[in-house]
């Protein structure tokens, strides 16, 4: 019973200092898998705006939504602006989100990165970015999504960059600020 009992203790104490460690890195999984979902549903509107040929007067959205039950992002295959079973979509409950550019640090440090003066900065409750026939954005501009987790703000945040081109770019940064590109 004695062994059974030291067997149990240091377990215990094992799984105590282990598992902090194990908590970070889940959440810091689960920021990492929000960005390449956010990066997925763009990609595929990308190749579905030159699949179906969209028209430049109603070009193919990959729109945000914020709802009770979490955030949204999706590819609006018929502009409706509401989501449907049939479209591609991702989904962010809990803590992971999309967050405003407002609370992410050195935003400049990410424009000066990437290339240009400044970043478009897509509304995290209900923006888009739309791709022409071509896979262009539409209209250009380089835009950016923030992905963060609002519980835990020191494990920094992610940034999903739409060139004009409609290539995609993923890049981190820890809570410092400093960023670097994670594709």
């Amino acid at each position: 019973m004695l062994e059974l009992l030291i067997g149990l203790a240091v377990i215990s104490v094992m799984s105590a200092v282990a598992l902090p460690s194990f908590m970070q890195s889940y959440r810091m999984y689960q920021l990492n898998d929000a960005a390449n979902q956010v990066a997925g549903v763009l990609k595929f509107t990308h190749y579905e705006a030159i699949r179906t040929n969209a028209p430049a007067l109603t070009p193919l959205n990959a729109q945000v939504l914020a709802r009770p039950a979490g955030t949204f992002i999706f590819t609006d295959s018929n502009n409706s602006g509401n989501v449907q079973p049939t479209e591609k979509q991702a989904l962010f409950p809990g803590a992971v989100t999309l967050v405003p550019s407002g609370v992410v640090p050195n935003t400049a440090g990410l424009a000066g990165l990437v290339g240009v003066p400044a970043l478009t900065n897509i509304s995290p409750t209900n923006g888009f970015v739309a791709f022409d026939h071509r896979g262009a954005t539409a209209p250009p501009a380089v835009s950016v999504l923030y992905i963060g987790n609002t519980a835990f703000p020191r494990l920094g945040n992610r940034a999903v960059v739409v060139l004009p081109t409609g290539s995609i770019q993923i890049w981190s940064t820890d809570s410092t600020g400093a960023w670097s590109r994670s594709n």
